[in-house]
């Protein structure tokens, strides 16, 4: 009798059963809760569906735009101070350069608009020449002096010797006073009645009467010279003695072998090496120099009789004790244009040492 195959409805679904557990095996967890319950795969998609819908789109547009939000946080800040404090006070001066701006201008804010002419004026005042004059004289005189003595003692402390970081340190010390403070000491001591320098030279038999230091521009310019020059010392010579201790020893040790006495060494050796600091050192006295004021008004007030002017307190003395506030406008302006063409010179030279190294 031949065999006959059948199968019940409930091999069927148990075969089915077995195959979707094989399958279920190899699913992932969210898959096979899907399969198992299949109204929840509709219910997180409707769930992502209705969060995505609350959200807003401001909420949205940080989420997207945050990076550059932390960027703009820190740069804001500075952008805001820089506007405030510098493009502003400068745009502001080069206005009032431009106007007739006295006294009444100022309650105003604005004057007649008068174009260079207070540039004009300026270039054609006897005491704006006396004050460009003596600017130079005091810039060439105050840099080289600076910059010289600080080298001399750069190179002098370029040595191991008893006491030489404590004496390095009172260097610093004319550096570290206010030029105020240095002015009223000086004025003290360059008093023709009681002053020490006077004191001093009359001991040494050098003078038998005393001088008046500030009764002429010469002798004026020469004690605001002096007074600069001492203050500017310790700058020059730190950078300058940083300068110094990263020229190699061997290089010295070698050129001493050869035969090279110290002199030869300094100008073969030291000079060539230290120039990308020697020519920044410079750059930087020349902008400190050119912006020298307290020290000046403390001293001098500009006098005798406009005789040791500089640009910048012959600036001040027409802004606020004239009150002819275009014109000092117009000679910082002049004063800004060095500067910037100084400026432009050093972060070339800057550049230029960077690419080197």
């Amino acid at each position: 009798m031949p065999r006959q195959e059948w199968s019940s409805p409930v091999d069927g679904r148990q075969a089915t059963e077995l195959v979707g557990a094989e399958e279920g095996a190899n699913a992932t967890p969210s898959e096979a809760l899907v399969r198992l319950c299949p109204e929840s795969g509709s219910h997180d998609a409707s769930a992502s569906q209705l969060r995505t819908s609350r959200t807003s789109p401001l909420e949205h547009w940080l989420r997207v735009h945050r990076r550059q939000l932390i960027l703009a946080a820190f740069v804001v800040p500075s952008i805001t101070y820089v506007i405030i404090f510098f493009a502003y006070p400068l745009a502001y001066g080069l206005m009032m350069s431009l106007e007739n701006f006295g006294f009444g201008a100022l309650v105003k804010g604005s004057g007649p608009f008068v174009g260079l002419h207070n540039y004009k004026v300026e270039i054609n005042d006897p005491t704006t020449r006396t004050a460009l004059m003596n600017t130079g004289i005091f810039l060439v005189a105050s840099v080289v002096c600076q910059f010289g003595l600080g080298l001399a003692i750069a190179q002098y402390f370029n040595r191991r010797f008893f006491l030489a970081r404590f004496l390095r340190s009172l260097i610093i010390v004319p550096w570290l006073f206010p030029p105020i403070a240095s002015g009223t000491i000086f004025s003290i001591m360059f008093q023709s009645d009681g002053g020490t320098i006077n004191s001093i030279l009359r001991d040494l038999g050098v003078i038998h009467a005393p001088i008046f230091w500030f009764d002429s521009a010469f002798k004026a310019m020469f004690v605001i010279i002096l007074v600069n020059v001492w203050i500017g010392i310790p700058f020059n010579m730190l950078l300058l003695y940083s300068g110094l201790q990263d020229i190699p020893k061997d290089l010295q040790e070698a050129a001493a072998l050869d035969g090279a006495g110290p002199w030869r060494r300094f100008r073969f050796v030291t000079m060539p090496l230290l120039r990308p600091v020697a020519l920044i050192v410079i750059m930087l006295g020349i902008m400190y120099t050119v912006k020298t004021f307290d020290t000046v008004i403390v001293l001098t007030n500009g006098g005798p009789d406009n005789g040791s002017q500089l640009m910048s307190t012959w600036a001040y003395t027409l802004a606020f004790s004239n009150f002819q506030f275009g014109l000092g406008a117009a000679i910082g302006n002049m004063l800004l244009i060095f500067c910037m063409i100084v400026a432009f010179f050093y972060i070339r030279a800057t550049r230029r040492e960077v690419l080197m190294a």
